[in-house]
């Protein structure tokens, strides 16, 4: 019978940093990876989330750490960097989530508008992962898995999303271009790009009828993603059984990309 090194999905002791991690789709990954037996920091503007996002983690019997971090600045992001390698020694896995989003038309999109949207969601996944980087290279490497979006290759018609969207594209090809260029420090860089999944902050929206069947109607999949269904495609880059993939994007939208 031939041998075979079988993969492994653990992620025990490894140190996971989650941007955006309050609420929502970086809650459930923090605490995916958690489950996987990662240790996890947790960042957000919101202190008080994440720090119930730690508390929840730590009764899972795993470690965590709360930082409160802007990734808009520059100087947060590297305070946060610092205060993980601080309390954990190491950063394995950054996940790069924290993303926000103005709904109006290009004709009315400010100046103002569009450097919040772009700072957070392009600059802050730029810097975020140049200055961990900086700190996995002499640890031996590590995983950067940015959170893109379905919007970032496709749009609705009748949805305003031209800036959120272009940053989302532009994650796409961060993705790209940071994978090959760290590749010989053996770090590898890959995206998750999800369609409708239930967050709480879609709970409203997702329990209206008439948005609901309109949502299922592109989704050949009939149905909206859940928790489990971001985690594991998250847990999978993160660990030792997606040691051959590097700067490729999963679109997590139960098909919406394929029509």
């Amino acid at each position: 019978m031939e041998k075979i090194d079988y993969p492994k999905m653990t992620l025990e002791g490894r140190v996971a940093l989650v941007t955006g991690a309050a609420q929502g789709l970086g809650k459930w990954i923090s605490f995916g990876l958690a489950h996987a037996g990662a240790d996890v920091a947790v960042a957000d503007l919101n202190l008080e989330g994440v720090e119930q996002t730690a508390k929840e983690i730590e009764e899972m019997g795993r470690k965590a750490f709360p930082v409160k971090t802007d990734v808009a600045r520059i100087e947060s992001i590297e305070e946060m960097v610092q205060k993980t390698i601080t309390t954990f020694g190491r950063i394995d896995c950054l996940v790069n989530n924290a993303g926000v989003n103005v709904h109006k038309s290009v004709l009315e999109v400010s100046p103002e508008e569009f450097d919040f949207v772009s700072s957070v969601n392009f600059r802050g996944v730029y810097f975020a992962s140049q200055i961990v980087s900086r700190e996995m290279i002499p640890k031996g490497g590590g995983k950067i898995i940015n959170i893109a979006s379905a919007a970032g290759l496709l749009l609705r018609p009748g949805i305003p999303n031209s800036v959120y969207a272009g940053t989302k594209a532009g994650i796409i090809m961060f993705t790209k271009a940071f994978a090959e260029e760290l590749a010989p420090h053996n770090i590898y860089v890959n995206a998750i790009a999800p369609g409708y999944l239930a967050t709480p902050l879609a709970k409203d929206r997702l329990s209206d009828p008439e948005i609901r069947a309109n949502i299922l109607s592109f989704t050949p999949l009939k149905k909206i993603g859940e928790a489990r269904d971001v985690i594991g495609p998250v847990v999978f880059l993160a660990s030792d059984a997606s040691n051959f993939i590097t700067g490729q994007t999963i679109f997590v939208d139960g098909g919406r990309t394929v029509l």
